[in-house]
């Protein structure tokens, strides 16, 4: 679709985008079913990377010609684009734009989830559901790094292994084996620390009775696509917590936070701890094709669009 060019307003950043990642919320906006609803005619995509075209009146700090990283709500998937000055990053040298557009959310995701939410501990045990998809694999890699003893939880034995190589410690087929059996068995029947949960559906209960005494229970998304009801007996019982994850939200209120996490990341990409799994990249004209991709769950890690 030809529109004319979007113009950078006085907090905002005109974009030239170069890539922009696929992540689950992308399928869920445009069936008007994520917790906003851009006006239409609107692309999906929130995580981009590119070079800056123009700069709003009240921003300072960037010029013509950077080349940064940037979280919109939508609008990525597209040649140009205009994002907030407050949500936008300069590129580490070190990232191609198809790295770079991969990190932000991915791994702030995760970052906020376990140190800020979770207060993720080194010597606790995490379990990490969904656990080769986009969130899930940075859960696991940051995890580890933060001297976490790490359980992921997949569907195949394939995305299992792909767990294995970004340090799981132990692994669990969720479509062969019983998730609540199989965990108790991992944890000498203790049960789990903290509990990453970006899939939702039927395998939140499951994974919330396998929560020890004052455990962490992680709500992060609902990739399975169901809301899950949870009966509130079982919080009681095990004094544990459940805890929301919403990283976008917390980026915009909180972003002096939000930016000290970011160069933690930035430093740990730097040091080569921790390195974004490209799944695939797509043209722009298969956009379509790389957001059935997601919706399938045929993405083990992240799928990127390529503008440039």
């Amino acid at each position: 679709m030809d529109v004319d060019d979007p113009q950078a307003g006085p907090d905002e950043l005109l974009v030239e985008v170069h890539a922009c990642s696929v992540n689950f919320p992308d399928t869920l906006i445009i069936q008007g079913l994520y917790q906003f609803k851009p006006d239409l005619p609107f692309s999906p995509g929130s995580d981009i990377a590119g070079k800056v075209l123009a700069v709003g009146e009240n921003v300072k700090g960037f010029q013509p010609g950077d080349e940064v990283v940037a979280f919109a709500s939508h609008g990525g998937f597209a040649e140009k684009t205009v994002v907030k000055a407050n949500a936008c990053f300069p590129k580490p040298p070190a990232m191609g734009m198809v790295e770079a557009a991969v990190f932000l959310m991915a791994y702030g995701t995760s970052y906020h989830a376990l140190a800020d939410r979770a207060k993720l501990q080194q010597g606790e045990s995490l379990l990490v559901l969904g656990a080769a998809g986009g969130v899930g694999l940075t859960a696991v890699e940051l995890g580890k790094l933060m001297g976490a003893r790490v359980i992921a939880a997949a569907s195949t034995a394939e995305k299992l292994a792909i767990c294995q190589e970004y340090g799981a410690d132990e692994v669990i087929n969720y479509s062969e084996e019983d998730l609540k059996s199989k965990v108790k068995e991992l944890t000498g029947g203790k049960g789990v620390d903290v509990i990453y949960d970006p899939v939702g559906g039927a395998l939140a209960e499951p994974a919330l009775r396998t929560m020890a005494w004052q455990g962490r229970y992680l709500v992060v998304g609902f990739a399975a696509g169901d809301i899950p009801k949870i009966p509130l007996n079982l919080p009681l019982l095990k004094g544990c917590q459940i805890v929301g994850v919403f990283w976008g939200s917390f980026a915009q209120r909180f972003p002096g936070q939000n930016m000290q996490n970011t160069l933690q990341l930035i430093q740990w990409h730097q040091a080569k701890k921790i390195k974004p799994r490209i799944h695939a990249t797509y043209p722009l004209s298969s956009a379509a094709q790389a957001l059935k991709d997601i919706q399938n769950r045929r993405v083990k890690g992240k799928a990127v669009v390529v503008m440039i």
